[in-house]
């Protein structure tokens, strides 16, 4: 693994060659992340209050927890490629109202939201990674094996955003959320959207990156 970016690559290319990252997807290889990581004062302490009103929710404990094991499980590198690949938002100021958003490059990887007392999550993937012979083809998806990734078939529910290798996935309760990120093959797919987006550059929204969230995401 290369420890300085690479001149004239963009994306995790910088730090990951493409061997590294399929092994990676593959779960084969634990990669050692950096020691310290790069802040800014200035959000820490822009969103501390952001923060503060989330742990006041009933939602708070299990959003931290799952936040932990996605960063852990889903998110090459949390450490060094924090806010500059990846952020995450808390409490944003968008007309869904959700409880923290996880974001690359411009698009939106993984959101949480309040279901009554209890929570509800949006992952978006690769189509072709839900169907039952990898095509984009909507009329194909592998509805048993999404409904397998959740505890009770009637936690998931799914959408098709605009884009044609595109897919939405909607899971219900706190059990069900963990379970889909602990899917072997739920877990690559998201995994294989997450180093799509995070190769394709800078990610778009580190202003709103709030760090004690992600404290929680990288381990401190």
């Amino acid at each position: 693994m290369r420890t300085t970016p690479s001149r004239g690559t963009t994306g995790l290319r910088q730090f990951l060659d493409p061997e590294l990252q399929r092994d990676w997807l593959d779960g084969k290889a634990d990669l050692p992340d950096a020691d310290e990581r790069s802040e800014s004062l200035e959000l820490r302490f822009k969103y501390a209050a952001r923060f503060q009103k989330l742990l006041r929710r009933p939602q708070a404990e299990d959003v931290l927890e799952i936040l932990g094991r996605y960063g852990r499980s889903c998110l090459p590198l949390p450490r060094r490629t924090e806010r500059h690949y990846w952020s995450v938002s808390c409490l944003p100021s968008t007309s869904d109202k959700p409880l923290v958003r996880v974001n690359a490059s411009w698009m939106e990887l993984f959101t949480l939201y309040a279901d009554g007392a209890g929570l509800r999550a949006r992952f978006i993937v690769h189509l072709s990674d839900f169907t039952t012979d990898r095509s984009i083809e909507q009329d194909h998806l592998d509805e048993a094996f999404l409904e397998s990734c959740v505890t009770t078939p009637e936690d998931v529910s799914h959408f098709f955003p605009r884009g044609a290798d595109m897919f939405g996935v909607n899971v219900r309760g706190a059990a069900s959320i963990r379970k889909f990120l602990s899917s072997p093959r739920g877990l690559r797919a998201i995994r294989t959207f997450n180093l799509t987006h995070m190769n394709r550059g800078r990610n778009a929204y580190q202003a709103s990156h709030c760090y004690s969230v992600a404290d929680h995401m990288v381990g401190d």
